[in-house]
Parts: C-alpha cells; structure tokens; sequence
C-alpha cells in the first residue's frame, strides 16, 4: 500500500510514535486510572497525528494551517495529561524522561510545519 502524504511527514511520524508510546504505557494501568487519566491521556496524544492527518486531506492551505493549529493545542493537552499522570504517581521518572523526547520537540517541529504552510 502506497503511503499518503501525511505517512510522509516526519512530525506525523514522531506524533504517532508518542500516542503510541502512551498507549503501551496507559494500557497497564489499573482500571480507575486508565478511565480517567488514562482515557484523556491517550485521546488527546491520539489527536495530535490524527489531525495532522486531516489537516492534509484538505484543500487549501487555511484548512491545512488550522488542523496543524488544532494538533499543536492536543499536544499541549497531552502534555497537561502526563504532568497530571506524573502527580499521580502513574508515570515513572524513565517513562516522563522517554517521552519528552517527543514533548519537547514536537511543538518546534508542529510550529515549522506550520510555517512552512505558509500564510
């Protein structure tokens, strides 16, 4: 099967590593935390490729600027969740370590896609 556009891009490949690694972690979450964090958590990170996605089905650029803008604000939530996680002594100080890897280069590599939009 021949890759789409959006299975191109390297931030949507790095947003889908981050959702997934959350998964992996949430998953073995109890069943109170995985309801509640756990589902917010993985909703959110889930979002941010998946409006990357969309963004790149649509036609014009302004629809392109604005799922890019509504994956940046999921990814500020996926960060909210895993600050909130991290409080709740559901993440270890390795798992927050791996994935700010990605949280803390993913809003540099969403904003450059954005630009790179144009205006």
């Amino acid at each position: 099967m021949a890759k789409t556009n959006f299975e191109k891009l390297e931030v949507y490949l790095e947003s889908e590593q981050l959702a997934d690694a959350i998964w992996d972690i949430v998953i073995t979450w109890d069943g109170f935390a995985r309801r509640t964090v756990g589902t917010q958590l993985v909703r959110a990170a889930d979002s941010v490729p998946a409006n990357i996605a969309e963004g790149t089905g649509r036609g014009t650029k302004k629809s392109k600027r604005h799922f890019v803008r509504i994956a940046r604000g999921s990814l500020y939530e996926t960060k909210n969740w895993l600050r909130r996680a991290y409080r709740r002594d559901l993440l270890t100080e390795a798992q927050v370590s791996a994935l700010r890897e990605y949280t803390d280069i993913l809003p540099l590599k969403l904003n450059a896609y954005l630009r790179s939009l144009g205006s």
